[in-house]
């Protein structure tokens, strides 16, 4: 048992590393039994000819994003006067604790 691991880390682990090979285990089965069912069936296995792929239409990146413009509120500012900065720059001391 690692040292450095609590035991509810290597309850976790172990439970992890059963359910893989668990699912491992059940995969396997399955594609046995998808196999054997394919073998018996010869003429069910492959299509008697190709299928065409279906290409589907994709909208380009630039019509799907919208522009930064579009995308964010326009932003303001506001020129502050000098006392408005110095009540700023004390509050900010203050919530800073002084430092």
């Amino acid at each position: 048992m690692p040292l450095h691991l609590t035991i509810p880390q290597l309850a976790g682990l172990t439970v992890l590393a059963l359910a893989s090979v668990a699912w491992l285990i059940g995969m396997n089965r399955m594609l046995r039994r998808i196999r054997s069912r394919e073998a018996a069936l010869p003429g069910l296995a492959a299509p008697a000819a190709p299928v065409a792929p279906v290409v589907l239409a994709v909208p380009e990146v630039a019509e799907v994003l919208p522009r930064p413009e579009e995308a964010f509120p326009h932003r303001e500012a506001v020129e502050l006067t000098p006392a408005e900065k110095d009540a700023f720059a004390g509050l900010v001391r203050q919530l800073d604790g002084g430092r």
